[in-house]
């Protein structure tokens, strides 16, 4: 897929996911923002995960039949994050509804942030505390398309992140104008 195609494709991706916190969650478009972006940072470490982990397994040492396990310090070597069996985003996308989305993805942030000591204190969490279970699902969904399963090596995330990041900031300032147009014109009418 061209870059730019890739680029549009996961940008409706991400439309549509804010749209869903939007209509199902009591967060404001600025209070969302932070669990979509902790979400998109986990797909990006996981795709970099998948990225080199075919690389990384071909090189582990073995002795006597037995291969060493894999480290941090293999995925460090290659600019990617290890993650632990319950941070990897297949994992979160599949659990079954019985099972605690914000919890879980609680716990793959945490697992995350106790490998990487830079990253302590700084991944969202306790936002995933006030979103149903359901709206979770469909954002995990919404959020792994084929599209982000692979890593293109050109494509830059963070600019990415930071030109979405600026769009969010701009459409949240327009929200704010508008609401206080509404407040004023309902003044107006002494609503």
């Amino acid at each position: 897929m061209p870059q730019l195609e890739h680029i549009t494709a996961i940008e409706k991706r991400l439309w549509s996911a804010a749209d869903n916190l939007r209509a199902n969650s009591n967060y404001a478009s600025n209070e969302y923002f932070l669990p979509v972006m902790g979400l998109l940072f986990l797909r990006h470490a996981y795709s970099r995960y998948l990225m080199v982990l075919p690389e990384i397994t071909a090189s582990l040492p073995t002795r006597g039949g037995k291969t060493r396990a894999l480290k941090k310090e293999d995925f460090s070597q290659k600019s990617a994050i290890f993650l632990q069996d319950k941070a990897q985003f297949d994992y979160l996308v599949a659990l079954p509804d019985s099972e605690d989305r914000a919890k879980a993805i609680i716990e793959a942030m945490e697992s995350i942030e106790s490998d990487y000591t830079s990253l302590r204190g700084s991944l969202p969490k306790s936002e995933y505390q006030d979103l149903d279970n359901d709206v979770l699902k469909n954002l995990l969904k919404s959020l792994n398309p084929d599209e982000l399963k692979e890593v293109d090596e050109d494509f830059d995330f963070e600019e990415s992140l930071r030109d979405i990041h600026i769009e969010l900031e701009d459409l949240n300032t327009e929200a704010v104008k508008l609401a206080k147009t509404i407040k004023k014109n309902f003044l107006e009418l002494g609503v």
